[in-house]
């Protein structure tokens, strides 16, 4: 049985033309699956017969809303999603003046070991689907009864750790046939797979690459970033550099400022020495407070400090807005509670 929600536009037209369908069909079954019909009886313009078809051989994925909170402070809702195999995912949608920005997982669990990330205590259990990633947006646009317009993959999961599907979800969600999100508005982050940076410059997709960097040398992002231990910061810089090239997008750096193991004055500079040749810029955020860590973020006064230190060396540099703070909007709290995990690695 297949998700009809994995499959590209031009898969779903030859899938149709397999069953001895016209292919213009997929026009209108693909309207129909990103409008979040949950059943073939929805599909009104279609055949009962080809409805019949389908659901021999096909189905409609969907994910029930296990736990919403919404902030009253600012109104980011976070969303624990269960999946039909009793996995679930964390979203989040925040509102801001340009409209509604949606942060979406990309895996169920995460494998990349950041010492500072809630998602990956327990480890991956295993990646999504595209049509599993894309029901995150039709899911909660369909709760809200409001249009999202900008998409973050920065949710639970490493991105290019699942790169086929990720590509995949992008295509079908830019499709103009579907949610018709445009490229521009859709910002991916990577804890630095290089191969998979080097891949996704060849795909000729003009998003928005962020760097979840977090250290200015190896011997900090060893420490706190395992990935480190396969790709050097100085391969992880290299591949930024190509793929700014060849996608003429600026990339963007985030960095959590930990107290007292990343956040000095001199990590500073040596941030801005690395990454001022890149013209890019860098995101700073306050650490998260994970219960089974024991990092903590700095005063308002050292991380200003650290901000202002980088903006006289010529980097552009912003504190993130906190959204959602009574509504604990970080991700891999809520999965890492509704699943029982424990933390084996502390």
């Amino acid at each position: 049985m297949i998700n009809l929600k994995d499959l590209e536009y031009k898969e779903l037209e030859e899938f149709l033309l397999a069953m001895g369908e016209k292919k213009f069909r997929a026009a209108q079954i693909f309207k129909w699956l990103h409008l979040g019909v949950t059943s073939f009886d929805e599909m009104t313009d279609i055949s009962k017969t080809l409805r019949e078809k389908l659901r021999e051989v096909s189905f409609i994925s969907t994910l029930e809303i296990e736990e919403k909170y919404v902030s009253s402070i600012d109104g980011t809702v976070k969303y624990l999603f269960r999946l039909p195999d009793g996995n679930c995912i964390e979203s989040v949608v925040m509102r801001y003046h340009h409209g509604l920005t949606i942060c979406i997982s990309s895996q169920i669990g995460c494998r990349m070991g950041c010492r500072f990330c809630a998602s990956t205590i327990g480890g991956l259990y295993r990646s999504l689907t595209a049509g599993e990633i894309l029901d995150q947006v039709i899911f909660a646009e369909k709760d809200i009864n409001e249009r999202i317009s900008n998409i973050v993959l920065m949710g639970i999961g490493e991105p290019l750790d699942n790169y086929d599907n990720v590509v995949k979800f992008l295509h079908n969600i830019n499709n103009e046939k579907g949610k018709n999100i445009g490229y521009r508005h859709i910002t991916l982050s990577t804890c630095g797979i290089v191969p998979g940076i080097y891949a996704l410059a060849e795909e000729d997709l003009p998003i928005t690459l962020t760097i979840s960097l977090h250290a200015p040398n190896d011997e900090i992002r060893n420490r706190i970033m395992p990935v480190s231990h396969k790709y050097s910061i100085d391969e992880l810089i290299k591949a930024c550099s190509v793929y700014a090239e060849r996608t003429k997008r600026r990339i963007s750096f985030e960095y959590s400022l930990i107290r007292g193991v990343n956040d000095s004055l001199e990590n500073a500079d040596e941030l801005a020495a690395l990454i001022k040749p890149l013209h890019a810029h860098v995101n700073l955020i306050p650490v998260n407070k994970v219960e089974e860590r024991d990092f903590r973020k700095g005063s308002k006064a050292e991380i200003e400090a650290f901000q202002n230190r980088l903006v006289r060396r010529g980097v552009n540099a912003t504190v993130r807005r906190e959204l959602g703070s009574d509504i604990a909007a970080s991700c891999g709290q809520l999965r890492k509670r509704a699943a029982g995990i424990e933390d084996k690695g502390k």
